[in-house]
């Protein structure tokens, strides 16, 4: 009885393991001929100017880690009239990311992509035309004026829920301590 018992526990600690530490599909980043503004506005969802409020490091299910910036929207030239939007991004290091910085304003275009997870996020590249504002003088020129955002949102909040990482983690703990105890409370008999 020991024996299975033991085999059991040894399972579950493994599968377990499996589950919070599997690894991922890792592809390098390569970018074709630069899009003409044009054609990257027309293949984007979005397309805005905003300040970057804060960006969040997030790790996937899938052991990916990703970034997510969160801006406060000034001029809208394509998507929705929202003030606030979340833009996602890898981490870098040959992932596609791009690198948001805090305070810093961006003209981002962005698309529905599942490439940094499982479900279809708004996502932009270091291959799109996203660019710090101060360096998008030949974009904005031929996109125009834009339009100032009219639906006011606070998505503050929104980076700073709890990751579904950290929930299979947590039910990992549980029912291995409780798999444990089982065990334990059955050989002490």
């Amino acid at each position: 009885m020991r024996r299975v018992i033991s085999i059991l526990l040894m399972t579950v600690l493994g599968l377990s393991f499996m589950m919070i530490f599997h690894s991922s599909n890792v592809y390098a980043c390569s970018c074709a001929q630069p899009q003409t503004v044009k054609n990257q506005f027309s293949r984007s969802e979005a397309v805005f100017s905003g300040k970057v409020l804060e960006v969040k490091e997030q790790k996937n299910l899938n052991g990916s880690m990703t970034k997510a910036a969160l801006f406060d929207v000034s001029r809208i030239w394509k998507g929705g009239t929202s003030s606030q939007i979340i833009i996602h991004t890898g981490s870098g290091g040959g992932d596609c990311g791009f690198k948001f910085e805090n305070g810093k304003e961006y003209l981002v275009y962005a698309q529905p992509s599942t490439m940094y997870g499982d479900k279809e996020l708004l996502v932009t590249i270091i291959c799109d035309r996203t660019v710090a504002l101060d360096q998008a003088q030949e974009d904005l020129a031929v996109l125009g004026e834009g339009k100032i955002p009219t639906e006011q949102v606070h998505l503050e909040g929104e980076l700073s829920r709890t990751q579904p990482f950290i929930w299979v983690a947590v039910i990992g703990v549980v029912v291995i301590g409780t798999t444990f105890f089982l065990v334990r409370r059955k050989w002490r008999k």
